[in-house]
């Protein structure tokens, strides 16, 4: 296949754009940077190699279909050392569930076994009672004043609720909860080498926490799901080494997966509907409608904003020529803002009919997207009946990410 040449004018689009994402202002409200880069077509030249993707039909038509793979152990080795691809964070993350390819994701994905409709049920009722006691403390901080949702409740339901499943202890949930902030810069779009360093040391960590849960869990198993995934990986590895592993790979994905995501998910939920007065107030009369406002939320800004993916062959694309290996970026925040799938997609509306990315698709589609979802309607269902006159204070602010949103706070109080 012939190369096409990006025209320079092209890529100095693009780099002014992502300029602009990288400022406070692009960071709080990055839709209008997107809007003008999804205005020059469905698929445009990334400023450092690869595209961009903004067009919903063509996202989803790469997250669910098999010729379009991770960026897996074999691909990031290719793009050479000194390269983000092959730092130890980075190296590490290629061996986690999100960042492998068939065969290995479905041995993988088939040995996790998590979160159908039993395990769901059965965590339900701890979601509830460790929704209830974040609410009764944020409830004795709204007495005073002003309160920090995003620091009471959104920051610790995730680590909560996965921290009691996986047999946690309580005391290292704090310290959990911080390195993940720090270890998913390895995972963002452009990360600087000060935040690759963060991600590092992080990761290094993880490391020694979780092989030492593995450890010792084969040495005293219980009810829980890392005991499970020993005897799981034991049936299928006769090396007890490597099946140690494969389940500490486990049980890292897991706890990044659920903390990160689902804390902005949380945050984000509700900020939205406070900016939106009329929606919150319709939700406190009428809280069937809360799994609508959380799939409108998932669609209105994800937790996440770019999908990345390699060509496994040459193709085209949204009309452009892809080369086998190249990288395409899926910019979920700009498609799910895409006219051509919703109309006035730039209105928050619980009425819409749900379409979004948030959770990728196909052989990849989240598999804590489950429990995502039961923690943000619990949270909304209480929030909205406990507090229905709750206000926004100001407006939060972002962390410097462009993939992985976060906010930093989220300052509420009683009108």
């Amino acid at each position: 296949m012939e190369t096409l040449t990006t025209p320079p004018a092209d890529r100095r689009f693009a780099v002014s754009l992502f300029s602009r994402l990288r400022t406070a202002k692009g960071q709080s409200n990055p839709f209008p940077v997107y809007a003008e880069l999804r205005s020059r077509g469905a698929v445009a030249p990334a400023p450092w190699g690869g595209y961009l993707v903004t067009g919903f039909d063509v996202c989803d038509q790469v997250v669910r279909s098999r010729e379009w793979l991770e960026p897996d152990a074999r691909w990031r080795e290719q793009q050479g050392d000194g390269t983000r691809w092959t730092a130890p964070s980075s190296r590490e993350m290629s061996r986690t569930l999100p960042a492998l390819n068939p065969p290995e994701h479905t041995w993988v994905r088939r040995s996790a076994g998590m979160f159908d409709r039993g395990s769901l049920d059965a965590m339900r009722g701890i979601t509830e009672r460790f929704t209830t006691r974040l609410l009764d403390n944020l409830a004795e901080r709204l007495h005073d004043g002003e309160a920090d949702f995003n620091a009471l409740v959104a920051e610790e339901l995730p680590v909560a609720v996965i921290g009691h499943w996986l047999g946690l202890p309580t005391a290292d949930h704090p310290r959990l909860r911080e390195l993940t902030h720090d270890q998913v810069f390895t995972q963002e779009l452009l990360p600087s080498a000060s935040q690759l360093a963060l991600s590092d040391a992080a990761t290094a960590e993880l490391r020694t926490y979780f092989t030492g849960l593995v450890r010792e869990r084969r040495a005293r198993p219980g009810d829980d799901p890392v005991s499970r995934w020993i005897s799981v990986w034991d049936g299928m590895e006769s090396d007890r080494d490597k099946a140690d592993e494969a389940v500490y790979f486990l049980s890292l994905f897991v706890l990044l997966a659920a903390l990160e995501t689902t804390t902005t998910l949380l945050s984000t939920t509700t900020l939205l509907l406070l900016e939106h007065s009329r929606q919150w107030d319709r939700l406190t009369i009428q809280p069937d409608l809360v799994p609508a406002a959380v799939e409108e939320t998932l669609r209105y800004d994800p937790p996440t904003h770019v999908i990345s993916r390699v060509a496994s062959r040459d193709c085209e694309l949204g009309g452009v020529e892809i080369r086998k290996d190249e990288m395409v970026h899926l910019l979920i925040g700009a498609a799910h803002r895409d006219p051509a799938k919703h109309e006035d997609p730039e209105l928050f509306n619980m009425h819409r009919k749900p379409g979004h990315l948030a959770f990728s698709g196909g052989i990849h589609y989240c598999l804590g997207a489950p429990l995502a979802r039961l923690e943000a309607t619990t949270l909304l269902n209480q929030l909205v009946t406990r507090f229905p006159r709750l206000t926004l204070v100001r407006r939060p602010t972002w962390a410097p990410r462009v993939a992985f949103r976060r906010l930093l706070n989220l300052d509420v109080t009683l009108a």
